[in-house]
């Protein structure tokens, strides 16, 4: 084993068992603690959860590979995640804590007094939640593959013990703490290689001011070989597609069921608003950086591989190559290596760059460690989301409403290790890119929930009928743009990663008109929506709003 690979694997299992430690001194011991914390996370340190749970593998790898391979068409998922942020913390997350359940289809059931509703937005999420961890564990594969110097399907087996093993522990109770650890292992990992590519390459370690002047550079040098430039919008991919996927991306962040439960893990709607200001400021240092990762990779690429004798490439690029994960062709037999001539997979960006840039083995060290960090960071809030949809949504409240809390916890933890598995299995030959799969999970999360969630809490006249229309035609639109575009047909130009623009208009259609074909909701459901806009001391009751002063008057 040689140095790199000894420091790589060293800080792994380091930090593996730091979150098994922590996921056995926080063990679920009640239904409560296992779905929702027992509701007692600060503020704080919620915000620091959500950004663990937010920053995904494919946040972590793939985005920064993505933007540096389609440039200015690549920021369509960096606002896209941004700005569906911003739509839950301001229009769902305050409300839905309000409403005092477990999980989302939780509330759909109780909102619209439906069990057919309630199971259709439970198996919705299971589907949702099973497409996003196949794109966490293939993350994992290729961090684990790099580091042994193996396939990354082999990597991905390794992840898949690991996740099983610290996710069915403790549930959302270990799980917060746990992502607690993760982001501050991840954002240190993430940051620390472009600020020292920032020295490297500019003089300067402040990456976010510098990299502005590297893309002009990388503009110049694309002149000169006379192809697109790096900046230049809407080149690889055109502006429907680009708004599609930013639209689709952005309903689709605002309704992912295990991103949405993060703020039920707090006590009071102030709380829940508090962790979305404190997660902002989290989320935001990743996503800043990610176009200076992008900038400094694609330069470094240019400057220092590109142009090189065939026989003479540096070292690192033989370990891609043997992954799968670097393509190189001298496809004009001169023996030296255009930059035409380079395939690299955009997975393998964020990953390779601190042996692009020659950062010394403690950096790759810690990038390895940060990005198994952000896959298992996600997949373990996707596994805790997995098994209260058919523990808690399907087996306690439509199947056995008399189960114990042993009997639940027991369940909650089969289907864990059954869906880590069956997600492992598929994830072995992963159908896309990170950026990819994960765009499908935020496209269906989208199409299916986007306009139930935000009519059934600002629309009294919202009702069961129209949610179950709405929820039957919007994930049915988007599962069928997405294979249809695999298959190559496609509407205005739109891939399958905008189905999201076919899928959420089609439901709230479908929403607004069977609501108003059918009868209203009953009168105290329609007086439960109103008093959700309301701050938690103020009560909506017989048409006025109550102060609880604390007296019952």
């Amino acid at each position: 084993m040689d140095a790199q690979m000894f420091m790589s694997l060293g800080l792994i299992v380091a930090t593996f068992a730091l979150y098994i430690g922590i996921s056995i001194f926080n063990r679920a011991k009640a239904t409560s603690d296992f779905y929702v914390a027992a509701r007692g996370v600060p503020p704080f340190w919620n915000g620091m959860a959500i950004g663990g749970d937010w920053m995904s593998a494919a946040s972590y790898i793939g985005m920064a590979g993505t933007v540096m391979v389609m440039g200015y068409d690549g920021l369509a998922y960096i606002m896209g995640w941004t700005g569906g942020y911003l739509l839950l913390t301001f229009l769902l997350a305050p409300q839905l804590r309000k409403y005092g359940r477990y999980t989302v289809p939780e509330f759909i059931g109780d909102r619209y007094v439906n069990n057919t509703a309630r199971l259709i937005a439970a198996i919705a999420t299971l589907i949702i939640s099973f497409t996003y961890i196949i794109g966490q564990l293939s993350g994992s594969g290729v961090v684990i593959g790099r580091i042994l110097n193996i396939p990354a399907m082999y990597g991905t087996m390794i992840g898949v013990v690991v996740i099983a093993i610290y996710a069915t522990l403790g549930g959302m109770k270990s799980v917060t703490w746990t992502q607690v650890a993760q982001y501050i292992i991840l954002i240190i990992a993430y940051i620390i290689p472009i600020v020292f590519m920032s020295l490297q390459v500019t003089g300067n370690p402040i990456p976010w001011v510098t990299y502005g002047s590297v893309v002009d550079e990388i503009g110049a040098i694309d002149r000169e070989l006379g192809l697109t430039e790096y900046f230049a919008p809407f080149q690889e991919s055109d502006k429907s597609q680009f708004i599609a996927l930013m639209f689709t991306l952005m309903v689709g962040a605002a309704s992912l069921p295990h991103v949405i439960v993060r703020f039920f893990t707090v006590s009071t709607m102030k709380a829940a608003r508090w962790s979305g200001a404190w997660a902002l400021l989290f989320i935001g240092l990743l996503y800043f950086s990610a176009p200076a990762y992008a900038a400094f990779s694609r330069f470094i690429l240019m400057t220092r591989v590109a142009g090189q004798p065939i026989d003479q490439l540096p070292a690192w690029t033989e370990n891609w190559l043997n992954i799968g994960l670097l393509e190189i062709a001298d496809q004009d037999g001169d023996g030296v290596l255009d930059w035409t001539e380079i395939n690299a997979n955009p997975d393998m960006v964020v990953m390779a760059t601190p042996e692009i840039a020659d950062l010394g083995i403690f950096v790759i060290g810690l990038m390895a460690a940060g990005a198994m960090a952000a896959a298992l960071s996600t997949a373990g809030g996707l596994l805790v989301t997995i098994s209260s949809s058919f523990a808690h949504d399907i087996y306690y409240r439509l199947i056995n409403p008399e189960a114990s809390d042993q009997k639940r916890l027991k369940a909650g933890r089969i289907v864990m290790i059954l869906a880590t598995i069956v997600a492992g299995v598929v994830a072995l030959d992963p159908p896309g890119v990170i950026t990819q799969i994960v765009a499908w999970a935020f496209a269906l999360a989208g199409g299916t929930f986007f306009p139930v969630l935000v009519l059934g809490v600002w629309w009294r006249r919202m009702n069961s009928a129209g949610a179950i229309a709405g929820m039957l035609v919007g994930l049915g639109s988007t599962l069928g743009y997405i294979f249809l575009s695999l298959s190559g047909v496609t509407v205005f130009g739109i891939v399958d990663t905008g189905a999201g623009l076919f899928g959420v208009p089609l439901n709230f259609l479908a929403c607004i008109v069977v609501s108003l074909m059918t009868a209203p909701p009953a009168q105290h459901i329609q007086d439960e929506v109103t008093d959700l806009r309301y701050p938690e001391q103020m009560t909506y009751k017989d048409g006025e709003v109550w102060i609880n002063d604390g007296s019952g008057n």
